[in-house]
């Protein structure tokens, strides 16, 4: 349960701070039950020195009073919540006929109709599949350290952490998904996701039991894994980082390069076009974030990369 003291440093003197909630993973006595926002009053009127964000996180966690049922009722929600936020505009993109001049493969606009039965089908497995995970979540971080306490990481630490989660992530997707389509394990586990050969962003989820659990493995474990190394990781961080990812893959999926596209700005970034491509093909393209190692394992399915195929079938025929 939950903390109702604690000692914190600051740059002049160390401030003792009754009546507030800061160490969710711990044990604590059980405050008095309330409304929420009684709560946040409660909080804020002997804490004025933390922000907002914190008293409202302070205030979730006492409001609960159940820790497990507390992290997980906002995981959810915020995979949730941003999952089917961010593809949301998509939708309207495609129902509407927007943007038709930037889209990858314009002749195959998703339905309606699609888009319904694919949105059934993501719900039916974030309920599932996902939500039991997200469930032992609070447990496993428990376990390995993640902190829930307050203050919060600052915005540079959250930063560097997510951009190597993202490089971590990269990795464990690129080689897991490139065996997902050998023969036996594509057939049974991986074709489901190539049902759309043109993907949109609700597909980024459409996929087997088996493969969310494979590949979602690699979101949730190079943060564990990071944490168990270094002992620093918040899990507010936690969730920046999977709400990025979930954009990421989202936007992957679109359909869509525009002039503004991020991967024109940062080269090594993979983008939709990318991947339209490996859904397109069947082939190629396998990393999720970047471009690096389909380049150097030559996985890479662009028409410059068949055109360096080509001249080296040339080149290697000239030589025998």
């Amino acid at each position: 349960m939950l903390l109702l003291s604690y000692s914190r440093s600051t740059e002049n003197d160390n401030v003792r701070i009754s009546s507030a909630v800061l160490h969710p993973l711990g044990n604590s006595t059980v405050l008095p039950p309330g409304t929420y926002w009684g709560q946040y009053q409660d909080i804020t009127k002997s804490n004025a020195h933390l922000s907002i964000a914190e008293r409202l996180w302070v205030a979730w966690y006492a409001w609960v009073q159940n820790d497990v049922l507390a992290t997980g009722i906002m995981s959810f929600a915020i995979h949730e919540l941003f999952y089917f936020g961010r593809s949301l505009p998509w939708i309207f993109i495609d129902t509407l006929g927007l943007f038709k001049t930037y889209k990858i493969q314009s002749s195959k606009i998703p339905t309606l109709r699609e888009q319904w039965d694919c949105a059934k089908f993501v719900l039916l497995s974030h309920f599932t599949v996902e939500l039991p995970q997200i469930w032992l979540f609070h447990p496993m971080a428990q376990f390995f350290g993640l902190s829930t306490s307050i203050p919060f990481p600052s915005p540079w630490t959250m930063a560097y952490q997510i951009a190597i989660f993202f490089v971590m992530e990269d990795t464990w997707h690129y080689f897991l998904h490139r065996a997902l389509h050998w023969g036996p394990l594509y057939k049974a586990i991986h074709k489901i996701h190539h049902q759309y050969s043109a993907p949109f962003g609700l597909a980024a989820e459409y996929a087997s039991p088996i493969e969310v659990m494979i590949l979602g493995f690699g979101t949730v474990s190079c943060p564990i894994l990071w944490c168990a190394i270094t002992g620093d990781l918040h899990i507010l961080t936690m969730y920046a980082w999977i709400v990025l990812r979930l954009f990421q893959a989202i936007d992957a999926h679109s359909g869509y390069e525009f002039p503004w596209s991020l991967h024109h700005f940062l080269p090594v970034w993979a983008g939709a076009d990318h991947h339209d491509l490996h859904h397109e093909k069947f082939i190629g393209n396998y990393a999720s974030s970047f471009r690096w190692w389909d380049y150097l394992l030559d996985t890479e399915y662009t028409p410059d990369a068949l055109k360096r195929r080509r001249e080296k079938k040339v080149d290697a025929k000239k030589t025998e």
